[in-house]
């Protein structure tokens, strides 16, 4: 009795669809689709209002520069004691002497002090790095002063090195990811931010923006089929149910978006950010790629499951699957909590050295920011795992139904 499906083997993408399942899954996605695009034409960022909110934004005062120039010799760091001077000349530590590269001050020598994190940087002879000039008055020599490391051809090399790795190992299916993920950064830096600086709702244009971002990424990735529409349904699950959470957590626990030095200084900057909103979209966006990541894995065993016995009902095609869920679910947390760990270590440090309780430091605003993210991104994770693998369960054949045909072109 147990011969009929001993040896029935067949490969994923032989696997039937239920007909009914899967045009209401796509009828669905379709509609969200729908949404998604009126969504991103309402929000579209007011090109006027951008320019608006960056007109009074000025990176440096009027006539100040940046050249750039090598090193050409690095001090030693000046010695604790007080009092230690050099040569007549001046200081002989704590500096370094670099070369104009360019401008009309090309060729030029100088000496410049290395003072507070760059000194600490392990800078080198040959090294590029980029001076703030300011524009001398009558008879004056110009004024330098160090600003930062030329990290232009080390950061090309590192990403040619991962493009050249993922495409590598991954082929077609890694060159396809990394298109997706250019398509990503245009959505941010087209849509998300403009619209972010023109005053749009926070958790609108997230909800919006991530949506349109894995549309694109999944499809892009995986290839258009019922099995990625699965995932993809489970995502936007999952990005509702993080969007919901998130926004109630963060009036909940009174959070005002603004936990560092960067965020004061934005708010400095353009009064009119809804700061809070802000978080909300931050939270959403950084759940994307682990949420993107279990949905994916889901709808995938669950298609393999099938495969491998196509005589087994939904329900235990589900239960099957669930317990690899519940495996990715335990190993996807501690990469939610290990990575908003590290993004937050030197914060961590910081309290840590204060030797208050741990409720106490759970209460300031930078540990109860990390904390929020780190809950609602997992709710929406571990929510979106059941969802998605419910979605793919009922989406396959039922037991018995013979393959597909594959179309041979």
């Amino acid at each position: 009795m147990g011969g009929g499906h001993a040896h029935t083997h067949l490969r994923p993408d032989e696997v039937a669809v239920a007909s009914l399942p899967s045009r209401i899954l796509l009828v669905v996605l379709g509609l969200i689709a729908i949404l998604t695009l009126v969504g991103m034409f309402q929000l579209w960022p007011d090109a006027a209002a951008v320019r608006a909110a960056g007109r009074d934004v000025e990176f440096s005062a009027p006539g100040v520069t940046y050249p750039h120039a090598t090193i050409t010799e690095v001090q030693p760091p000046c010695a604790a004691k007080k009092g230690e001077t050099g040569t007549t000349s001046g200081p002989t530590c704590g500096q370094i002497a670099v070369t104009l590269d360019a401008g009309k001050d090309q060729g030029e020598k100088v000496l410049i002090p290395l003072l507070g994190p760059p000194a600490g940087a392990g800078l080198q002879v040959g090294d590029g790095v980029q001076l703030q000039r300011i524009l001398p008055q009558a008879g004056e020599p110009a004024n330098y002063s160090f600003f930062g490391v030329d990290r232009d051809h080390s950061l090309l090399l590192m990403t040619i090195l991962f493009v050249v790795v993922v495409v590598a190992v991954a082929r077609l299916r890694g060159l396809l990811a990394l298109l997706g993920l250019g398509f990503s950064g245009l959505v941010i830096v087209k849509f998300m931010l403009p619209a972010l600086l023109s005053g749009e709702p926070g958790l609108a244009v997230a909800l919006v923006g991530a949506s349109a971002i894995m549309f694109v990424v999944l499809y892009v990735a995986h290839g258009p089929s019922i099995r990625t529409s699965t995932a993809l349904a489970g995502t936007l699950v999952g990005i509702g149910i993080t969007a919901a959470l998130s926004h109630v957590a963060v009036g909940s626990n009174r959070l005002s978006g603004i936990g560092d030095e960067t965020s004061l200084r934005l708010q400095s900057l353009v009064g009119s950010l809804e700061f809070r909103g802000l978080l909300t979209c931050a939270i959403i966006i950084a759940g994307l790629g682990v949420l993107n990541d279990v949905t994916i894995t889901q709808s995938s065993a669950v298609w393999e499951l099938r495969a491998a016995g196509p005589d087994l009902s939904r329900r235990e095609i589900f239960v099957s699957a669930m317990r690899i869920g519940r495996d990715h679910i335990a190993s996807t947390i501690y990469t939610i909590v290990f990575a908003y760990t590290g993004a937050a270590l030197s914060v961590l440090l910081l309290l840590y050295l204060y030797d208050r309780p741990l409720l106490d430091l759970l209460g300031t605003e930078d540990i109860a920011t990390e904390v929020v993210r780190t809950l609602t991104s997992g709710i929406g994770l571990v929510l979106a795992v059941p969802v998605t693998t419910a979605i793919a369960a009922l989406t396959v054949s039922a037991a018995g139904v013979p393959p597909t045909l594959r179309r041979r072109h």
